[in-house]
């Protein structure tokens, strides 16, 4: 009998070792879980190695099953990449395009390029995966993925998109009212601030410079949270003085529910880039991504 993998069983594989379960591999690939597991018993039968790990709860791959992953992953995104080319060639961009982002930047995309890209290519669709820390966006199966230019690996392409942006304290107007507006970013020492933490649970210090001088605050305060749409919530309620991304905070500037604070202590920083593998095709779907990103990534 013929010990070759199929293609079907190579991504078979694939998916349940990326979801870690047979019935959201089933769910991706559009087959019964139950089909899943025949697949991969009779292929491993076939190699004659156990390639997963089965309880009653989960399902892992075994040493020799992420090896084997981790070596067909590549070939099977290859693959994607050439069939992408191909629909390209013959029609509109169509499939898959899967992206990680900062819950933050998740939002930005959402509001303004997502929607134009799916109404200029409804053949498309778009798996956007919100992530606080950053990943690999190769070992773990994306197209593309979004970091700060300092950020992003040397071996990618980067794709600007937006505007320089920079951190902001602010703080609402029942908040400040008979408080000393701080001057220095040593004065926060008395105010109430909303606390956040870095993706790998640390305290988030705030950062701030001018005229040469950088300075880090371990900022106090009784509330810590997760996700900057949550700070901005909390601002508003007068909770405290939030350290967030200008260009969240503008809308809430520019009514007047939110006060801008210590503005001369916040430099620019280049802003956020869209970026990929440098040594594969691009496929059909993400060089039409890039075309919308780069048509309103300046209005963002």
């Amino acid at each position: 009998m013929n010990a070759q993998p199929t293609l079907a069983e190579l991504r078979a594989l694939a998916a349940i070792a990326a979801n870690r379960s047979f019935s959201k591999a089933a769910d991706e690939l559009e087959l019964a879980a139950s089909t899943l597991s025949h697949m991969m018993r009779g292929l491993e039968e076939r190699l004659g190695m156990r390639l997963l790990n089965r309880t009653t709860r989960s399902v892992s791959p075994t040493q020799a099953g992420e090896r084997l992953v981790a070596q067909i992953r590549p070939i099977l995104q290859d693959l994607d990449n050439v069939f992408a080319d191909i629909d390209a060639a013959r029609d509109r961009p169509r499939g898959l395009l899967r992206l990680t982002a900062s819950e933050t930047v998740s939002m930005l995309l959402i509001n303004a390029v997502i929607p134009a890209f799916l109404e200029r290519y409804p053949e498309m669709a778009v798996d956007l995966v919100a992530e606080p820390a950053f990943v690999d966006i190769v070992a773990e199966g994306y197209d593309a993925g979004f970091r700060l230019g300092d950020a992003v690996p040397r071996d990618m392409v980067a794709v600007r998109f937006g505007k320089t942006s920079r951190m902001l304290p602010v703080a609402s107007p029942a908040y400040l009212e008979g408080r000393a507006r701080p001057r220095t970013p040593d004065d926060l020492s008395a105010h109430v601030c909303i606390r956040s933490r870095t993706p790998n649970g640390k305290p988030y210090k705030w950062e701030f410079a001018r005229r040469g001088h950088a300075v880090e605050i371990d900022v106090q305060g009784p509330l810590m949270l997760n996700r900057t749409e949550l700070m901005l919530a909390a601002a508003l309620r007068g909770l405290g003085i939030a350290f967030v991304p200008e260009r969240l905070a503008q809308p809430h500037l520019d009514e007047g529910t939110l006060c801008s604070l210590l503005e001369a202590w916040c430099p620019t920083y280049p802003g956020l880039f869209l970026y990929f593998p440098g040594h594969r095709q691009v496929p059909a779907g993400l060089r039409a991504f890039i075309e919308v990103l780069k048509e309103l990534g300046n209005e963002t």
